[in-house]
Parts: structure tokens; sequence; C-alpha cells
């Protein structure tokens, strides 16, 4: 039934709209759904193959999905868009069908964060794209963490399998696909950003010549002496963890670049800090915390940038944004921006009412990075 209320809505804009004129424009369809609807995924995945054959579709499970202004969040639902795109301009993949094109720019990433070795994978797919770019996210269900991808074949081949558990898939586009991107974060520097020089696996030994430790509670101006007050600090505290040459920071917030991990322990007896990421002397590291006012500007930053870069600096007709996915941490979402669609409200004012669909997910995909806390805004335009 969730289907086809979306399917009439769906009919119903098609409908209204002129007629696609099908030697210039090829369908994709996107599908998210919460992981009430997890165990159903067949039976969704073959009503989507009846009600419009010939369309290939992409998708994930999250623990909220993402429309237009709106977000559902911990309840049973779906969200659908359909983009018509120019032929040839994209392609599916998945374990089964690997890409192979040479032309492709960037990605759409679906991901399950189980699968051993996720961020290697990651930054492997990217260098199969002429840009490096990627987007998407990690599923997120307490049931199965299930991935549409179901490509059109021409007649006489075997069926894909068109659901996955586990792995990556999603659909790669080439450069007749305009596309945007930005990466917002969620959190806040509590400290300077600082140096690592020592460090084994995911143990940060020293930071700026000092004891991490040491630097962790100068930052956080807290004496383990008084455990009532420092442990509940302790337990709010993030890492900001760039790559040597990666930007830190940019106008007071973390660059595109910052991965944020969390503190997982420390080490008194080597006075060092464990996170939850494989750390290597010469990166950057910035204790933070998650910050409401914090993340409300920088999403409204990124919406800004966005509606900017569509407007040439030589004077041409400026850009039109047609659909957008926006990937967001489970963590994010309404109860972290202070009320219900909080999040998706600031984007759909600084955009406007475009279609768009996404999920939330239990990591961010963007470049050949994850992410955590962070939402991850894609258009796409035309000119």
């Amino acid at each position: 039934m969730a289907l086809a209320l979306a399917a009439a809505q769906l009919d119903a804009q098609r409908a209204s709209r002129a007629p696609v004129d099908r030697g210039r424009h090829a369908p994709l369809g996107f599908i998210y759904i919460t992981d009430h609807y997890a165990d159903r995924a067949e039976d969704l995945l073959e009503e989507l193959r009846l009600r419009w054959p010939g369309v290939p579709w992409v998708g994930a499970v999250g623990i909220g999905v993402a429309a237009s202004g709106v977000e559902y969040f911990d309840e049973p639902a779906l969200v659908l868009m359909l983009a018509e795109l120019p032929p040839g301009s994209f392609e599916l993949f998945s374990g089964e069908r690997p890409l192979l094109r040479d032309d492709l720019q960037a990605a759409l990433v679906h991901a399950d964060g189980a699968t051993p070795d996720i961020g290697e994978l990651i930054a492997e797919l990217s260098t199969r794209t002429t840009s490096g770019y990627l987007f998407g996210g990690l599923t997120a269900s307490r049931r199965r963490g299930v991935q549409f991808c179901l490509p059109v074949l021409p007649a006489g081949l075997p069926a894909p399998a068109g659901l996955y558990e586990g792995g990556i898939s999603g659909v790669a586009f080439t450069s007749r696909v305009a596309l945007l991107s930005r990466v917002t974060q969620g959190c806040q520097p509590v400290g300077p950003v600082r140096r690592v020089e020592a460090a084994q696996d995911n143990i940060v030994l020293k930071l700026d010549g000092q004891s991490a430790l040491q630097c962790l509670l100068d930052d956080l101006g807290i004496d383990l002496s008084h455990p009532r007050e420092a442990v509940p600090r302790l337990r709010s505290t993030l890492v900001g963890l760039t790559d040597a040459g990666d930007d830190v920071l940019a106008r007071g917030q973390f660059g595109d670049d910052t991965r944020v991990r969390h503190l997982i322990g420390l080490d008194p007896m080597r006075s060092a800090v464990a996170i939850a990421d494989q750390v290597a002397p010469g990166m950057a590291l910035t204790f933070c915390r998650r910050d409401v006012e914090a993340a409300r500007r920088d999403l409204m930053r990124i919406c800004a940038e966005i509606r900017e870069e569509l407007c040439p600096e030589d004077g041409s007709p400026p850009g039109r944004i047609l659909g957008a996915i926006y990937v967001s941490c489970s963590g994010r979402g309404g109860p972290h921006f202070g009320g219900p669609s909080a999040e998706l409200q600031i984007v759909r004012h600084a955009l406007g009412d475009v279609p768009l669909a996404g999920f939330f997910a239990g990591g961010e995909i963007a470049r050949h990075h994850l992410f955590g806390y962070t939402g991850v805004l894609t258009v796409f335009v035309q000119y």
C-alpha cells in the first residue's frame, strides 16, 4: 500500500508534465525505505518491476528516509523518485556487475558497513571514476541491510538479483549528467588543530610533542581526578581526523575532508587515547562535539554554495536544479535539529521545492571518504 500511494503521486506528477521524448531521455528510479519494510524488500522489488517495466532502480534501507521538505524517521515509510536522463549516461553496478566503462565521472554508492575493509573498497571504487567523486551512504537497519540495484538488461540475458545484502552497489554517471555536491558537518571543534606525531593502529600516542591524553584533558578543561565531572564530558567528545595535506578547517567549521570519529578509550599507562579509525603520523586531529547551531549554519552554507555555483560568472543563463539526493547521518534529522523535519526544511527553504529523495544512513560517503555525523547533498542540474 505504501508503494501504491507513492506510485500514485509519481504518476500524477508525470501526467502533469510534457510528454518525455524517449529518444532523448532514459528513466532511472531511486527507492529508499525505512527498516520497517526491510523484510518485504523482495515484494517491493517485484512490484517495481511490474509497475515500471524497463526502469532500472537503485536504493537502500535506512533508519529514516528523506523526501522534499520532510523526513520519516523510525516509522514505516518509503520514498520514490524518477529521473529522466540522457540515454547511456549512467550505469548500475553491484557485486555481480562491476564498473567497466572508462567514461564514468561520479557515482552514487550504497554499501553495507559490516563489509570487511569497506573503507578500502570505497577508496578503490573512487579510482574507477574520472573525477574520483563518490556520494552516498551505508545502510542502517535493525533488520536486514538491503540494497536495491535492478538494472535493465537486453532480452535473453539472465535476470539480475536486484536485491543485495553486504558489499557495494549503486549507479555511476558520465559527464552528460551535471552534478553538484557538498558535505555538511554537524560538529564544532573544542580545541586547536593538532598534528599526530606518534600513533599505533587506532591509538594516538603523541600530539604536537605532548601526550595525546594530556592534550585531550587540556582541550576539554577537565581533570580525571574528578570523574563525576570528567566522564560525561569525555562521553560527549568526538574526534575530527584529517589526512595530511587536506583542509582541516574552513570558516571555523571542519573542512570537507575531515572525518568525525568516536573517542572509544583512554590508556593512562601510555597517556594515549583510542579512536574509532586508523591513525598515522602526519594526520591532523581536533577534538570536537556535536553542535546544533553549527550544524544548522553549515547546512545553510552548503545550500548557498550550490545556489551560487548555479550562476556562472560569465553571465550565461543560470542552471536549474532538477532533483536532489540527500544522505544524512541517522544521528541527525529532526531529533538533532530541534524539530520534526527541521533538517529537510532547511534544504527545501534554500533550494526550493525540488524533487528530493534520500535516507538516514549508518555512515556517509563523499569523495573517497567514509564520514559520520554529516550530510551529503547532491543535486542534478540543467544548464
